[in-house]
């Protein structure tokens, strides 16, 4: 089925190796799609954490600056040079998910034509995306492109964090940056699935978001009876997983401190502590400073990262499938996003959404548009 000529906008981001970050919409050809290839008009795409890390990298979105013939320009900081060893020079596309039309296919996904779909593959900041049937999702007829566009990287992880939980023969969890939307997608989960959760937040107003959501157990970690109450509640629950969103300071420190405090009095003193093992998942950088570690739980206990995509391999094809189902038939109930702004693909590159978006805090998810502002 050919449809060519189509050429769409898509953004870039390039870290050249003399530092300079380099912002720029291109325009590029579309092929015909082929086999189960299927061409989608991208209608929605959020701008989440981790694709602000493919955008900016270290660099601060207050710092840019327009640059000659479009675009935008930045500076990497000196010290973070040498994490970005493997992308200098290599113009790298942005977004993760999205949602829209598709508006071609190849013969074996014709039936596809029309119809809305939630989609990952990256590249989604663009005004076309040509991706396999297989990365997308087809939503429910009537769905609008806005509330599919952000089902994989929130709502799958939220799921697996559950998923993980019982796979390493956990029963409760406690997570941080607990108000965000992932958050709340948690709270829902485990309200539905009956998992003890302990929510870590930082303000009274994310508190009181958690609560009327129904959440058992909210810990302000601003207020000078945190550690108290954060035992209190792991205590409660008996949570010996946690999921950390903060990743720098001693936050996840402070958690495994909970986690040993909460251990029934052991028969015969050991200088090993409990002989439950407590585990800390970083999954984020809202602190990019150092994590903190002050022992004081024995030895039976763990730090590491955590990547959905790593996730997903270890839990294996019959979790995933029941996530995928149970996500897109509570899209507008457990996995709804909300958004602060909508914006077009070119607004993208005016510094003052830059900055608004990159605060990552609760409530300023930004969604763009493309087709509101493609030529």
């Amino acid at each position: 089925m050919a449809v060519m000529p189509i050429t769409g906008r898509s953004l870039r981001s390039t870290v050249n190796a003399d530092g300079a970050l380099e912002l720029r919409l291109i325009e590029e050809s579309m092929d015909d799609p082929t086999g189960s290839q299927v061409l989608v008009s991208v209608e929605a795409t959020p701008i989440n954490p981790s694709d602000l890390g493919v955008l900016l990298g270290t660099t601060d979105a207050s710092t840019l600056v327009s640059a000659d013939g479009g675009g935008l320009d930045g500076e990497v900081l000196p010290q973070a040079m040498p994490i970005m060893r493997d992308r200098l020079d290599k113009p790298l596309p942005v977004g993760n998910e999205g949602a829209g039309t598709i508006v071609a296919a190849g013969p074996d996904a014709s039936e596809l034509v029309g119809r809305t779909v939630s989609m990952v593959g990256g590249a989604m900041w663009s005004d076309y995306r040509l991706v396999d049937a297989a990365a997308v999702i087809p939503l429910p007829e009537g769905t609008p492109a806005a509330a599919g566009a952000a089902l994989f990287i929130n709502p799958m992880t939220a799921l697996s964090m559950v998923e993980t939980m019982r796979a390493e023969g956990h029963s409760a969890l406690v997570h941080t940056a607990a108000a965000s939307n992932l958050g709340q997608m948690l709270v829902k989960i485990c309200g539905d699935d009956g998992v003890g959760l302990v929510n870590i937040v930082r303000s009274a107003e994310q508190s009181a978001t958690l609560a009327d959501l129904g959440a058992e157990h909210v810990i302000d970690s601003s207020l000078p009876d945190f550690t108290e109450r954060l035992a209190e509640a792991v205590s409660a629950t008996g949570a010996t997983l946690a999921f950390d969103a903060v990743g720098g300071g001693s936050l996840a420190s402070d958690i495994l401190v909970a986690m040993e405090r909460s251990m029934p009095p052991a028969e015969q003193w050991t200088p090993y502590g409990s002989a439950t093992h407590k585990q800390v998942y970083i999954y984020g950088s809202l602190d990019f400073g150092p994590t903190v570690i002050q022992r004081s739980f024995g030895m039976r206990w763990a730090v590491g990262g955590y990547l959905l995509t790593d996730a997903l391999g270890r839990l294996g094809g019959e979790a995933i499938g029941r996530m995928r189902e149970r996500v897109v038939s509570e899209l507008t109930t457990t996995f709804a996003s909300s958004y602060a702004k909508t914006i077009g693909l070119g607004e993208v590159l005016d510094p003052e959404n830059l900055v608004a978006s990159a605060k990552r805090g609760t409530g300023s998810k930004f969604l763009i548009d493309p087709s509101s502002d493609r030529p």
